[in-house]
């Protein structure tokens, strides 16, 4: 007897169901290359258990996306909107959209390089990332074929995998935008809430979790409040998270009683940040990976064509990553063997408040001056600052009127942004730049200030 319907066991979502035709593109090639992509990188080298892939993050995605879109499309739930979102009303067309939203979330994550994120912005031509790459994937042949048999267009599947920041060269309905939220929004993207609570629970940083539950059973789509006077919120001309509604503005929002569901969610995402995904020796093992990948690969950079990239995983980079190691004539040995050996750089410098009172730039500053003592390639600079606010997001009060997210919680209002800044210092020249470092500090900073000082004087 035929089985229809299929099931994986999953430590997050407990079951991830999926029907046939879905249980095909599972089974295609290009997803199942994710089982050898890890979802982490090499942060299992830090937190032992995060050896999780990107298959079971995108089995996650596709699960969560199908529960959100369960509630938000519910007639109960849409009643006040039926006109605008008339693509929905029907059952058929519910279940139609569902199978759309179901497959991007599926192969949201199919471009993914080696080892994920740690090496895609400087190893790609320039204008490629792994969106890029997922969308080549999905309008290729074989998953062409496959959406097909489902009667999926591509086209609309890589919409709504992507949105409207990546698929650039697409058009979107506002229900398609809001379909794309649902996967990757800034505010409520599922594609985070699986990550989130995945990385915890594999890393055993317990931060990162919240209840989802409580958040996905109140989310609605809403109207955009405009920006209430004197709250902040002008300059973001009415946009609750970074993809851009058009007018009428809808967009995925909470009632009342999902707030601090939704605040938790905002937390869990800097607590993962500030404490596991920006760990320091989690970073430099990520640095000697893509130094090691920009002399291993042919030109410095990964291949754009979409059979050599089905054809190299984090298994390959591996193998050649050992080999490296043990060679001393190899292309990157040195890079390879920090990594192989456990010998990466040790962190000498991190962000402090009163260099940075003194100089914004004072990592930087700290960075050139060890160059030019020590010699630059000693040293490594990893700076990073978060861009923009807390996502700003529609509340339905219990009068049904609707505000802004920013406008009633304290919480998002002071939210901290992500900030890191290291210097990590190659074990020979350690001891003695510690020791330079100590004794000429305050030297480094203080003539940097003076110049900028002098340059308002001006």
């Amino acid at each position: 007897m035929t089985k229809h319907n299929h099931e994986f066991r999953d430590p997050v979502h407990v079951f991830v169901r999926l029907d046939t035709d879905e249980r095909r593109v599972v089974d295609s090639r290009s997803f199942q290359r994710l089982r050898d992509i890890h979802q982490l990188a090499m942060t299992y080298l830090v937190y032992p258990g995060a050896t999780h892939r990107r298959f079971e993050h995108s089995l996650g995605v596709m699960e969560l996306a199908t529960r959100v879109y369960n509630v938000v499309t519910d007639p109960r739930n849409l009643k006040d909107y039926n006109n605008t979102f008339s693509e929905i009303v029907s059952d058929r067309k519910r279940l139609d959209w569902l199978s759309v939203l179901r497959m991007a979330a599926l192969l949201h994550d199919i471009g993914h390089l080696p080892f994920s994120h740690a090496a895609e912005k400087e190893l790609l031509p320039e204008g490629w990332t792994h969106e890029t790459l997922t969308k080549e994937l999905i309008l290729s042949t074989p998953i062409r074929q496959e959406l097909e048999k489902m009667d999926l267009q591509a086209e609309k599947v890589v919409k709504i995998a992507l949105g409207p920041e990546a698929a650039t060269d697409f058009e979107f309905s506002p229900w398609e935008t809001i379909l794309a939220e649902i996967i990757v929004g800034d505010a409520f993207g599922v594609d985070r809430m699986d990550y989130l609570l995945r990385d915890s629970l594999h890393t055993g940083v317990a931060y990162g979790r919240f209840d989802h539950y409580r958040l996905i059973d109140t989310m609605r789509i809403l109207k955009v409040p405009p920006p209430s006077p004197g709250s902040g919120e002008e300059d973001k001309s009415g946009d609750f998270s970074e993809t851009s509604i058009p007018e009428p503005s809808f967009a995925l929002g909470v009632e009342e009683g999902g707030l601090q569901s939704s605040e938790a969610m905002m937390l869990a995402r800097y607590f993962m940040f500030s404490q596991m995904y920006f760990h320091p020796i989690r970073r430099i093992y990520d640095i000697h990976l893509k130094d090691f990948l920009a002399e291993m690969l042919d030109g410095g950079r990964f291949s754009t064509d979409t059979e050599k990239h089905l054809s190299i995983t984090d298994a390959e980079i591996l193998a050649k990553l050992h080999e490296a190691a043990r060679d001393v004539r190899s292309k990157g040995h040195l890079h390879a063997k920090r990594i192989i050996d456990r010998e990466h750089f040790k962190m000498l410098y991190e962000r402090n408040p009163d260099d940075q009172k003194a100089n914004t730039e004072a990592g930087k500053a700290v960075y050139e001056a060890l160059c030019d003592k020590f010699g630059a390639d000693k040293f490594r600079h990893d700076s990073y600052r978060q861009k923009g606010g807390p996502p700003n997001y529609p509340v339905q009060m219990r009068d049904d009127s609707i505000v802004s997210s920013l406008a009633i919680s304290e919480v998002l209002k002071h939210l901290p942004l992500v900030s890191v800044d290291y210097i990590f210092a190659d074990r020979e020249v350690f001891p003695a730049a510690e020791a330079w470092l100590k004794k000429n500090r305050k030297d480094i900073i203080k003539p940097i200030l003076k110049e900028a000082e002098n340059g308002k004087a001006t």
